[in-house]
């Protein structure tokens, strides 16, 4: 996303870099054995950094010759992250000398996923949806939107 957004105030830049450090932990990786980049970037502003591709082109020149890299801000692995991620950046990495390139798979349709995201959605949506109708709250909706009687 662009720079500009994290500026005005947008939580995403801060949720990633949480999400990553909650990974870490998890994993007990130290911040030196992980870093947070930013993937996508087009139009003429300046983007979140580090950016992924850039990233990837100069670890090897750092001595980094293996990487697992993961998409946390995906439930699913869409063309972005296949192409992007598992197949334009890993060409990057290994042409720049990295030798072991291993993209991990998002949770995709997995039994397990689908049920988390189930059960995070039914304690979200508690009292959304009620299966009274009540034609006078329809009535008063309708007349606030401006829509013909």
């Amino acid at each position: 996303m662009p720079q500009r957004y994290l500026i005005e105030g947008d939580p995403y830049h801060c949720q990633c870099y949480k999400t990553s450090r909650l990974i870490g932990e998890a994993l007990q990786l130290t911040e030196d054995q992980m870093m947070t980049t930013f993937q996508s970037r087009f139009g003429r502003e300046e983007w979140l950094q580090p950016y992924t591709d850039e990233t990837l082109k100069a670890l090897p020149s750092e001595g980094v010759t293996s990487v697992q890299v993961v998409c946390p801000g995906f439930s699913a692995d869409c063309l972005e992250t296949i192409e992007e991620i598992g197949m334009e950046n890993r060409d990057y990495f290994l042409e720049a000398g990295g030798t072991r390139y291993e993209y991990i798979p998002c949770l995709n349709a997995e039994p397990g996923h689908v049920a988390a995201l189930t059960d995070l959605l039914a304690d979200q949506m508690q009292g959304w949806l009620t299966n009274e109708y009540d034609p006078a709250m329809s009535d008063r909706l309708a007349r606030s939107l401006g829509a013909p009687q």
